[in-house]
């Protein structure tokens, strides 16, 4: 089975929007609600990501993963949210449910990490869900540390807290 990583296009966002949804039941249904993992659908999902793609372009980079030709996961990356010019966040890093634990989710963070160093950026930063403790270890496992910052992201009906993770670039 091959793993291949290439830059999404225009083409892929709705596939992404449906993995994405997947990704986010699967993920987060051991501490979030049915009710706050309905919305969005992946079709809305897929048209969050039509709207986002023609505004970020230009410092915002997609990769998809797909083994054998079909979409597996997804990373999202651009500069940073608090406006270091030295950082980049990573935004996201989603996978098809049935490829949790194929090294699928390593190689997009890999590959982000080699994009951000080949922008210049020195560290890297993350929002992880706090009780996203699968998460939290993959992205320990990659060297990312809590930084002690909190915020608190609104899904569906619930206030779910995020902490901030940083590392070296």
């Amino acid at each position: 089975m091959t793993v291949t990583l290439r830059a999404a296009t225009v083409d892929d966002l709705m596939a992404v929007g449906r993995l994405h949804q997947r990704s986010r039941v699967a993920a987060y249904s051991s501490f979030l609600p049915p009710e706050a993992l309905a919305d969005p659908t992946p079709e809305a999902l897929g048209a969050y990501w039509a709207a986002r793609w023609p505004y970020e372009r230009a410092d915002h980079r997609m990769t998809v993963a797909e083994r054998d030709g079909r979409l597996a996961g997804f990373s999202y990356l651009g500069p940073d949210d608090e406006g270091e010019a030295a950082v980049g966040l990573l935004h996201a890093i989603h996978l098809d449910p049935a490829e949790r634990g194929r090294g699928i989710g390593r190689a997009l963070m890999v590959d982000a990490l080699d994009d951000m160093r080949a922008r210049g950026w020195q560290r890297a930063m993350l929002w992880v869900m706090r009780d996203n403790t699968h998460a939290r270890r993959f992205y320990e496992r990659g060297d990312w540390q809590p930084t002690g910052v909190e915020r608190d992201e609104v899904v569906g009906p619930v206030t779910t807290p995020q902490l901030r993770y940083a590392r070296d670039l």
